[in-house]
């Protein structure tokens, strides 16, 4: 079901959250998340199936597979770029070894720009939402190639009664499947394969159409321009999840522009 290189990453996500809490005690983190304002409206922020395009800007300094990408960024500066740019909401990494991220820098992106916020980790323990709402995230990733259907249940459930949205990501039907009878709401199409790090439009539009109506659609990973927009909107994604090109982009507000434009054409 998992690749060595998620199963490596889930064991050593597994010890660091033990570690944390150690650090900090679940019931005093629980505490600062009740006392954390309320959660921003996640999935309001997303387009319903066949609606404009809207894109969930990602901020990441590296990942496995590109490698380092902008290990000096700033991710609140880079935040109110997006905010600006017309941005439907940020992606916010919060893995340190694999993809530069931090816990700080979803802190930092919560004071700097009101728009709903999405903690993109390897979640695997309620402790880890906790974390998500008191530092600001009014979403959370939960993907499914990483969990057993049980705990995916356990964890959607557990977002509901924290308040926060959660983005359920999948790679092939059968993921898709599974994430619609455990109750996502949202659910992510990884254009990435996690086995081989090869990135295929191919994926979204193999899965996207067997999701129910109702279900709001993000296709994450491998959205550069306005043709791979085009695509996927197409295909049935009025949502994207663009984080290495808008990165790497000199401009990342006219990128927004451009990919959001991109849906105009297919409507």
């Amino acid at each position: 079901m998992t690749s060595s290189f998620l199963e490596a990453i889930l064991a050593r996500k597994r010890t660091e959250v033990a570690e944390r809490r150690a650090a900090l005690p679940e019931r005093e983190l629980a505490a600062r998340a009740s006392a954390a304002p309320p959660p921003r409206p996640f999935e309001a922020a997303l387009s319903p199936r066949g609606g404009p395009i809207r894109i969930v800007a990602e901020l990441k300094r590296a990942s496995p597979s590109a490698g380092r990408i902008d290990a000096t960024l700033d991710a609140p500066a880079q935040a109110r770029r997006y905010a600006q740019g017309g941005a439907a909401a940020i992606s916010v990494l919060t893995d340190g070894p694999g993809f530069g991220g931090s816990l700080q820098d979803l802190r930092a992106v919560r004071a700097a720009v009101d728009l709903p916020l999405l903690r993109k980790d390897f979640v695997l323990d309620r402790y880890q939402l906790l974390e998500a709402r008191a530092a600001g995230a009014d979403a959370a990733l939960l993907i499914v190639a990483a969990l057993p259907e049980e705990a995916l249940r356990r964890l959607l459930a557990e977002c509901r009664e924290l308040g926060l949205a959660a983005l359920v990501e999948v790679h092939e039907p059968a993921e898709a499947e599974v994430a619609v009878r455990a109750g996502a709401r949202i659910v992510g199409v990884n254009n990435r394969d996690l086995r081989t790090f090869a990135v295929d439009l191919g994926t979204s539009e193999r899965v996207l159409p067997a999701l129910p109506g109702e279900v709001k659609a993000v296709a994450e990973s491998g959205v550069r321009t306005r043709a791979d927009a085009l695509r996927l909107r197409r295909a049935g994604a009025a949502n994207l999840l663009v984080g290495e090109a808008l990165v790497r982009a000199p401009d990342p507000g006219r990128l927004l522009a451009d990919l959001s434009a991109a849906g105009e054409g297919a409507r």
